[in-house]
């Protein structure tokens, strides 16, 4: 009989390293796609993590292996926890869908490391898992991200644009029948670095970056990045941001608030680079709370900017992961080639089963 729902724990852990995202999810299939989020929650890291996944990108070959083993470890009990504290019965869930961290992300040289998603991961979580899903898009000449872009296809086709602004900004939408998706900048990867110099761990409503100067120079030499003027499919690392965008933000002496300022403006540009007039804009993320950055980009693009509740805002790429790790199961595409570049579409992730 074919299954017209799953219910599913997405998880994701994300480049600006706030925490792990737990969302346990009912996803319908049949007649058509639609997700609803039934708890959710964030596990922060503690700073030991902070250090080692920040630390990692410098790793030896062995080096990894050990944070690799050690990170499922911790990965595993972390979701394992939240089934338990939410009183979830693994009767009751289909599948674990997890993203694990991204530690190494080289497409170009057919390299993404993402750990947290070794076999032993089963055993912990006792569920069966799906994980591992950019792989095998590098495999197949794609730049294994983003991979959301199906997810914002089939759940929320109402919008022009869907826009994510984490540790990145990446954006969604429809263009000639096809989904095209790429990066479009770095947002909180910067932004809660140099909030953290002013003793916050983020810029809470952009407040820093208000009362901050923009400093014309600086703001020119980022929007100058060879990057932006680039043809999608194109993605970013946090590789990137440590050899291009924080020496360019060291080149100049200037005030943490005023490097947020800046730093704020060139976002909302590159933002409004990408948006037409008259658009529609799903607008997610920890960044979708940044009420002045999205007053900039208000100011330089005429759009309808709709930040939904709390909870897809926080939660919709753990949504989404579970909704590819459905497809995986369903064998379905969750990989498209006109976003990442792949040769073909795909439906990627590994499934690791778990016997009781």
């Amino acid at each position: 009989m074919e299954r017209k729902y799953y219910n599913v724990v997405g998880v994701m852990s994300g480049t600006s390293l706030d925490g792990i995202d737990f969302a346990y999810i009912k996803i319908t299939v049949k007649p058509t796609y639609s997700a609803q989020i039934i708890t959710a929650e964030t596990q922060s890291y503690p700073d030991f993590w902070v250090q080692k996944l920040q630390e990692a990108v410098h790793y030896s070959a062995n080096d990894l292996q050990e944070l690799n083993a050690s990170y499922t470890q911790y990965l595993g009990t972390a979701i394992h926890q939240f089934i338990e504290k939410n009183k979830i019965s693994r009767d009751h869930i289909d599948a674990v869908c997890s993203h694990g961290h991204t530690i190494l992300h080289q497409p170009d040289q057919g390299y993404t490391l993402q750990i947290g998603n070794l076999p032993a991961i089963a055993d912990i979580v006792k569920c069966k898992m799906v994980c591992d899903f950019r792989v095998q898009d590098v495999a197949l000449g794609g730049q294994g991200a983003p991979l959301v872009p199906i997810g914002d296809q089939l759940l929320f086709p109402a919008y022009d644009y869907c826009i994510n602004l984490g540790g990145f900004a990446n954006v969604s939408m429809q263009k000639n029948e096809a989904r095209i998706a790429y990066d479009i900048c770095a947002v909180n990867t910067v932004l809660n670095t140099y909030a953290q110099q002013l003793g916050k761990a983020y810029d809470d409503k952009g407040a820093f970056a208000k009362a901050g100067t923009i400093h014309t120079a600086l703001l020119d030499d980022l929007n100058a990045l060879p990057f932006f003027k680039k043809s999608p499919p194109k993605s970013l690392g946090i590789e990137w941001v440590q050899e291009n965008i924080f020496p360019l933000l060291k080149k100049y002496s200037i005030q943490p608030k005023d490097v947020l300022a800046t730093f704020t403006e060139h976002i909302a540009q590159q933002l409004a680079n990408q948006i037409k007039e008259n658009s529609s804009v799903l607008m997610t993320g920890g960044g979708a709370y940044n009420a002045y950055l999205l007053q900039r980009l208000q100011a330089l693009k005429n759009c309808e900017i709709v930040v939904p509740d709390n909870l897809l805002i926080e939660y919709k790429e753990a949504l989404i992961f579970g909704l590819l790790g459905v497809l995986k199961l369903e064998g379905a595409i969750n990989c498209l080639a006109s976003v990442t570049g792949a040769s073909k579409d795909h439906s990627s992730g590994v499934v690791i089963d778990y016997s009781y």
